[in-house]
């Protein structure tokens, strides 16, 4: 790049190396601004690698821990598990063979029965259970609303949800798919967050338009799994404050600015209300009710709502870096807590699963990944008595979701 200058005559003479030094500084500073990013800079400039005291860039922050405390290698789980939060289309694809693997996987980590949230009413239930038939005695199905049906992405006018007859089309679907022997109802995030109404607003999760499918669901004795909101995190501004900043950095489109969405608190309160309005209805609240980092405020909900119950899928990232606090409400609420994974995930992650609720090993990793892919930190095992074990991994689940009992005891045989 080639930028002159002119210098006023009545500038000395000697000053001109000062001047010319001071001009070729901002050229360069200007120069890297206009053509690198960071990810160009991380790569190209050596300066940024923080070798010898020299500034870092976080993403290519990689501590090597030198920590030594007891590690305990764990197999498999103690007791025959039930994962109830897992997705064998979203992550499977529908392949064959990684779907065997994943059985196998299963069999050598004594989980006995995986649910499936990704059966979608309509076609694609029949698919998935047919993706599923060879494995019927492992896997219950989860059906799902199908809200934009046949419309169009950008259109929401012409989606099914916004057509006359919508509920009563769905509360018709769900009886079917649970007269085929569909095991509960999965509500994803969407709900709250993507899902419009016809004049293009958000959809209100406590919309009573819906009511009926959640009275269905109880009803027909099947629970309802919600995914509401994300981290607290991801609502929050993203900037030097945020403890999740890195983990937005690498996916900004985790993040749901105010003048975009509604609010956590707005999201989470509107769920509660759909949980007091239908008593008769169990709602297994995904990810800890979307609020690992209060766990007080949690055990309120549980206090108050005796239909309330909570999964940790992907959540021994935040349960584990508070273990005293996790340990006492996991205790406390062993009856309302279901084991849930959000994989099927490499072995290892699973394996480090037991190794949380089992050990009280200290300061180990709750992920395969190199760089911890949901906070910058470590966890502890909480080593659960052998009778919260038991509930959590299995008896919660036997309770509240049809067609496990069944497949459970099958599998006790077959052992």
């Amino acid at each position: 790049m080639h930028v002159y200058c002119t210098v006023p005559e009545h500038f000395r003479e000697r000053d001109m190396p000062k001047i010319r030094s001071l001009f070729n500084s901002a050229v360069l500073l200007f120069s890297i601004a206009v053509c690198c990013n960071e990810s160009t800079i991380a790569q190209d400039t050596p300066e940024l690698d923080g070798r010898e005291g020299r500034e870092l860039l976080l993403r290519n922050f990689r501590p090597n821990h030198v920590l030594r405390v007891k590690q305990t290698n764990l197999t498999q789980a103690r007791f025959p598990t039930v994962d109830v939060h897992s997705h064998f289309y979203y992550r499977l694809k529908h392949a064959d063979v990684a779907r065997d693997d994943y059985i196998e996987l299963m069999d050598r980590n004594n989980i006995a029965v995986a649910c499936s949230l990704d059966g979608m009413l309509g076609d694609r239930l029949e698919e998935h259970r047919h993706y599923l038939k060879d494995y019927d005695d492992r896997v219950v199905i989860f059906a799902n609303i199908n809200w934009k049906g046949s419309g169009h992405d950008d259109t929401p006018e012409t989606w099914d949800c916004n057509q006359a007859g919508f509920v009563r089309h769905t509360v018709h679907l769900l009886q079917e798919a649970v007269e085929s022997g569909v095991g509960g109802l999965k509500l994803f995030k969407g709900f709250g967050l993507s899902h419009r109404n016809a004049d293009g607003t958000l959809i209100q999760i406590d919309d009573e338009r819906f009511d009926p499918i959640w009275k269905a669901c109880g009803d027909l004795g099947i629970p309802v799994i919600i995914h509401t909101a994300d981290p607290i995190a991801f609502f929050e501004t993203i900037d030097e404050t945020n403890e999740r900043w890195e983990e937005l950095s690498r996916h900004p489109e985790w993040s749901f600015p105010a003048d975009k969405y509604p609010s956590y608190q707005s999201l989470i309160s509107a769920r509660n209300r759909v949980i007091a309005r239908h008593p008769g209805t169990n709602f297994i609240c995904a990810h800890v009710a979307s609020s690992a980092h209060d766990l007080s405020l949690v055990a309120s909900w549980l206090e108050e709502y005796d239909n309330m119950y909570v999964g940790f899928a992907s959540r021994i990232s935040e349960l584990g870096r508070q273990p005293y606090t996790a340990r006492r409400f996991l205790i406390r609420y062993a009856d309302r807590i279901l084991f849930s994974t959000d994989g099927p995930w490499p072995e290892q992650r699973v394996k480090l699963y037991w190794r949380f609720l089992e050990t009280n090993d200290e300061y180990f990793p709750y992920s395969e990944k190199e760089f911890p892919p949901q906070g910058l930190w470590q966890i502890y095992g909480v080593h659960l008595p052998e009778k919260v074990l038991r509930q959590i991994y299995y008896e919660n689940a036997v309770r509240i979701v049809p067609g496990v009992k069944e497949r459970l005891n099958a599998y006790r045989r077959r052992r």
